[in-house]
């Protein structure tokens, strides 16, 4: 939710001396692309998951301070609200065995994680949204004690100016209000990064955009919100919505939310950034003593300090990044596409599909963004966020007479998508064995139409059959992931519905 900030109460100078700034950091940016000065390919990706903390009783626990100070790791930190936590794995070069490291790192610090908070009688759940999550439990006082969560709530709703709407329709229909940002906190994400060059960042960023749909498709894992069955992956208008500093009559003239998929393929990096400046007001005026332009003339490296913040406020799907390592800037894409978990092996072979994906995607000569309409691909996110392994896409046909077509998901990914990510991850030098198993998890989800939004669906839905309470089916889908999670087989060999009670006697 950005980064650490600490200031207080602003007057109208700030953000005109903040908008200032930030015209200075674009034109520093501009400069160090136009010199060239950007780091060399160094094929590095990072990982971040946020992640749930909830009760042997299926039922969140607001408790991730006492388990952070368990924890005392600098991997782990907050996120917006108390059930919420953040895991943040460090750079790794893509290649050779890159992804089963991956995964094993991941197990041993959940593991660690997990015992930790049992101490405190909590657990770590990854999933997209925690099912029994309530509306009690999404209010202003579970803010994490944060600093800069406060403001940016602060901010946000008196950009507002009003109350937030939350009205999704999916399978049901959830109809509330909130008083503050908190219901975002229900959204716990998984975060990719890869580092491109200036050269190459259009290309990944435009790739990453039409991957989207897919990869929803094949990982939705958030069906519910506040007791309500939505969509198969309800993050998306959530995020939108608990969000959107926007009242209705801004709605309706069309002016942009800050939870954004686009409108544009883009020629470089510096469209994002300049559209960021041209369609969002500042949330965080917090300006830094640094003169960028001056940096750069006296061969420095500048922070870009305003930039990156109010970068940090613009919610997109597919972020850019500009940062700084060793001294030498770089840019990334921040793909913010998948929900949390089911498993870590579901969550590495997540990242498999995308990284080998993208790369195949950005070095197609006919790349799909010169053969797919932008809103298109817009209209293939919103169909995988509503109906997850089951939606039909546009996509281009193959062959010499071109044009679109509409296709299966699952067909796509099954018959073109796949080879197409297994040569990325050939391009990327991962070897055959972990290309073919974090693959292969994603070909059988195909097979057997199964993902995470699938499973809890039909496990809460054979629990009501069996006479469960509503509330009563949230919370038995929950332990039951929650133990299957822990397990680690894939979410494609779960089996669904509850255990059956073991007889006595």
């Amino acid at each position: 939710m950005g980064e650490k900030v600490v200031a207080g109460p602003f007057d109208l100078s700030d953000r005109q001396r903040y908008r200032e700034k930030l015209q200075k950091c674009l034109a520093g940016l501009e400069r160090l692309l136009a010199e060239k000065r950007f780091d060399r390919p160094k094929n590095l990706m990072g990982l971040e998951i946020e992640l749930n903390l909830a009760g042997p009783d299926g039922m969140p626990r607001m408790l991730n301070g006492e388990v952070l100070e368990r924890i005392a790791s600098r991997d782990f930190q907050t996120e917006l609200a108390m059930f919420n936590l953040e895991v943040n794995i460090a750079p790794h070069r893509l290649g050779d065995r890159v992804f089963d490291r991956l995964a094993e790192e991941l197990r041993t610090s959940l593991a660690y994680a997990d015992r930790k908070a049992g101490e405190v009688d909590a657990g770590i759940v990854m999933t997209g949204i925690l099912p029994t999550l309530g509306r009690d439990d999404l209010v202003s006082s579970n803010l994490s004690e944060v600093d800069r969560y406060a403001l940016l709530n602060d901010q946000i709703v008196a950009a507002r100016g009003e109350d937030f709407r939350l009205d999704i329709e999916g399978v049901e229909h959830l109809r509330c209000t909130s008083r503050s940002i908190v219901p975002e906190a229900a959204c716990t994400s998984v975060q990719l990064h890869l580092q491109v060059t200036p050269d190459r960042f259009a290309d990944v960023w435009n790739a990453a955009q039409a991957a989207s749909a897919a990869q929803i498709a094949v990982g939705a894992n958030s069906p519910f919100l506040f007791g309500h069955e939505l969509w198969r992956e309800s993050r998306p208008p959530l995020f939108l919505q608990a969000t959107d500093t926007r009242p209705p009559e801004l709605q309706a003239q069309g002016v942009r939310p800050r939870t954004w998929f686009g409108e544009r393929w883009i020629t470089g990096a510096l469209d994002l950034f300049e559209e960021n400046l041209r369609y969002f007001a500042p949330l965080l005026p917090i300006c830094d003593d640094e003169e960028p332009l001056e940096i750069i003339d006296a061969g420095g490296v500048p922070k870009l300090a305003e930039l990156v913040l109010h970068n940090g406020t613009v919610y997109r799907w597919n972020r850019p990044v500009y940062d700084i390592a060793d001294g030498v800037p770089h840019l990334r894409v921040e793909n913010r596409v998948l929900p949390a978990g089911p498993t870590i092996t579901d969550v590495i072979a997540n990242a498999a599909f995308y990284y080998g994906l993208v790369r195949a995607l950005a070095e197609e000569s006919r790349p799909v963004w010169s053969r797919l309409p932008f809103e298109a691909a817009e209209a293939n996110f919103d169909a995988a966020c509503r109906y997850g392994i089951d939606a039909r896409f546009t996509w281009p046909r193959r062959g010499r007479y071109g044009g679109t077509a509409e296709v299966d998901a699952v067909t796509l990914v099954r018959d073109e998508l796949l080879p197409m990510a297994a040569a990325g991850l050939d391009a990327w030098g991962i070897e055959a064995a972990d290309r073919d198993f974090y693959l292969g998890v994603i070909e059988e989800r195909c097979r057997k139409r199964v993902n995470g939004a699938s499973w809890q669906a039909a496990t809460f839905h054979r629990a009501l059959e069996k006479g469960h309470s509503r509330q009563e089916a949230l919370a038995a889908t929950t332990r039951r992931y929650a133990e299957l999670m822990h397990a680690g087989e894939p979410v494609h060999t779960w089996p669904v519905g509850l255990p059956e009670p073991v007889p006595l006697g």
